[in-house]
């Protein structure tokens, strides 16, 4: 009887199997990471111009330095969090500081600011009135629903005499039941912030972002109602949010060349004017974690 062993025929088709898995999943990226991956930079962004014409310009130089920038824009403002937190998107570029800092206070998530894009001012405007004098009483505005907005808006209001708000009211969690005074019987109209400006035309005065009011063809400084006086507000500056495993990581600087680039620069000259904040040496996770430590006023 012969004692050696030779695999069987069924053992032969076994391994041939398992060696064609291995390729076929090395293929598709999921045996490990590969070269091409460690070379493609993935953002989720608003599909509004002054973030959608930046990232379209980064993209040409990213590509002449040898990356791939791929972009998924969206129209809501909860995706891109969660999309960076779960690790479907490396970066992301939609917020302010203070929406960021809420965000991840109330759905536990960790998406930290890794760089500032621009300034991000906004201001109450109407298509009915020129002036907040002329705001009649009963007037219905529409704000904001998320509460980093919405507290912003009222805290406009409050700051130009046309109602009170408690003492001591935190800008990231005023909200109507903060409002201790309204003489002009104000009613408010809570919205989502991606819709503020199709609501404008139905309410006599709304909230809108510098870029809402410049899409519909309004004039930012001469057409607003109120605007916040402080352009530069350290919470509202523009952020590129990322996991904090980003920070400093290759991605990260290129990406914020890119974005931070003479072509870029001009370009939100072009869109904003030359008021528009570029706060591009400043550390915003030092800053914003200073804001928030005193209380996101």
């Amino acid at each position: 009887m012969s004692t050696s062993h030779h695999p069987s025929r069924r053992n032969k088709h076994f391994l041939a199997l398992i060696g064609t898995l291995v390729l076929a999943l090395a293929g598709c990226g999921l045996a490990g990471g590969t070269a091409s991956d460690e070379r493609t930079i993935s953002v989720i962004a608003t599909d509004s111009p002054p973030y959608h014409d930046p990232l379209e310009i980064a993209r040409e130089q990213l590509e002449a330095e040898g990356w791939r920038l791929d972009v998924r824009y969206v129209t809501d403002i909860v995706q891109p969090n969660h999309a960076v937190s779960a690790g479907e998107a490396d970066f992301n570029f939609f917020q302010h500081g203070a929406y960021l800092q809420t965000f991840n206070r109330d759905n536990g998530t960790d998406v930290v600011p890794l760089f500032y894009a621009v300034g991000s001012p906004a201001g109450v405007y109407s298509t009915r009135y020129d002036d907040i004098s002329q705001l009649p009483d009963g007037a219905r505005i529409a704000l904001p629903v998320d509460p980093a907005n919405n507290g912003r808006a009222l805290h406009l209001l409050a700051g130009a005499g046309r109602l009170k708000l408690r003492e001591g009211a935190q800008v990231v969690t005023t909200s109507q039941r903060d409002i201790v005074d309204n003489p002009h019987g104000y009613s408010f109209v809570e919205v989502d912030q991606q819709t503020l400006t199709q609501t404008l035309p139905d309410v006599d005065a709304g909230f809108l972002f510098s870029r809402q009011a410049i899409e519909i063809g309004l004039d930012v400084e001469g057409s607003a109602l109120l605007r916040e006086q402080d352009l530069d507000a350290v919470p509202y500056r523009i952020v590129v949010g990322g996991r904090p495993d980003e920070v400093g990581s290759a991605k990260a600087r290129a990406l914020q060349a890119a974005l931070q680039s003479p072509r870029v620069r001009d370009f939100f000259k072009q869109f904003y004017g030359e008021w528009a904040p570029l706060p591009w040496n400043e550390d915003p996770q030092a800053q914003l974690g200073q804001w928030w430590k005193d209380g996101g006023r």
